[in-house]
């Protein structure tokens, strides 16, 4: 599989080949959006553009990874000078997991004496039911969010910031589809990375309808961008380490054997919408978590760090969780009149 990187330092930007223990830097294009738009006007795979600008500079990944040389890694996409033409969103309730998880929030939504589920349930076990159609078919949707653009994209080691006006904040290991839709509107799935979606669950907690709000957070993406990902039992981990100790640790599973959803059905429902179908725009989805610590009771708290590893697709995903001063003030609205 192809492996590519984003690093900068204080003035240029270079994409990279992933070939332990080295990055092989690449010619003709400063970030990896550039690198898919030459692609798509070439009518060039990413394999070919890869092995046609080879520089033969290499760096070493465990210098940077360690953060002793003058590169630092980016998020492994992003839309240069125009953080607005990349929507970041997702889709919850695909895992077989999730449902479970999603219940432990809502534990005050437990069956009423009438027999009734929970919206979340009610919607997992759709899922279940409809959301692995034969080939050619529709499924049923899935859940679906918004999380922001490109703006909110961390960086690995970069810290995940809890707002001050939220409630919480709390790491959501899952893994991100990154797609560009090409000049006639068709989308085009780049490759796949392990992301931290990152909420607050405590709002959400308070009520179903609170979701929304609760996405719009910033969320962590990478370090490496896997192009042909395999995405059939996906297998990994994620730990919450608190002043150099693991507090928990937890194994996970993604790819469509641990989901309710096949790929096809969930990307079928994000794109159907016309609006998401703009050419030259960047998508970054997240595919849905299998666990999450606030289902055990943890807080996440400042100087925290989130980790998060999946087989197959590079180095951990680390980045600090840091807490916004909770002294606020009203933001306000002036008025051309």
């Amino acid at each position: 599989m192809i492996r590519l990187v984003q690093i900068a330092d204080q003035s240029t930007r270079r994409v990279a080949l992933v070939d332990e223990p080295y990055l092989r830097c690449l010619s003709g294009a400063s970030s990896i959006y550039e690198l898919t738009q030459f692609c798509l006007g070439t009518h060039n795979s990413i394999a070919e553009y890869v092995d046609s600008h080879r520089t033969g500079e290499s760096l070493l990944f465990d210098e940077i990874y360690d953060r002793r040389s003058r590169w630092r890694l980016l998020p492994p996409i992003d839309v240069p000078g125009r953080p607005s033409r990349l929507l970041v969103s997702g889709t919850g309730l695909t895992h077989l997991g999730s449902a479970r998880e999603r219940q432990a929030m809502h534990v005050v939504e437990q069956l009423d004496p009438d027999g009734a589920i929970t919206d979340s349930m009610r919607m997992f076990r759709w899922g279940v039911e409809g959301g692995r159609p034969p080939e050619g078919r529709i499924g049923v949707a899935p859940e679906w969010f918004y999380k922001g653009d490109g703006s909110i994209l961390r960086a690995p080691f970069d810290p995940l910031e809890i707002p001050a006006f939220a409630e919480d904040g709390g790491e959501e290991a899952e893994i991100a589809g990154i797609y560009i839709i090409d000049d006639e509107g068709t989308p085009c799935r780049i490759g796949m990375a392990q992301g931290n979606e990152f909420s607050d669950h405590k709002f959400e907690r308070r009520n179903y309808l609170n979701l929304a709000g609760s996405k719009l957070r910033p969320c962590g993406l990478g370090p490496e961008l896997v192009v042909s990902a395999e995405f059939g039992d996906v297998r990994g981990e994620v730990c919450i380490e608190r002043e150099g100790a693991c507090l928990w640790r937890q194994e996970i599973m993604s790819g469509e054997a641990n989901m309710c959803h096949s790929l096809a059905n969930l990307e079928h429902h994000h794109f159907k919408f016309a609006v998401h179908r703009q050419p030259g725009s960047v998508h970054v989805h997240f595919f849905g978590a299998d666990a999450l610590s606030f289902g055990k009771g943890i807080v996440l708290r400042d100087g925290d760090v989130a980790e998060v590893r999946f087989d197959g697709f590079g180095r951990a995903l680390r980045n600090p969780i840091r807490e916004a001063d909770k002294s606020v003030e009203p933001i306000r609205v002036n008025v051309l009149a």
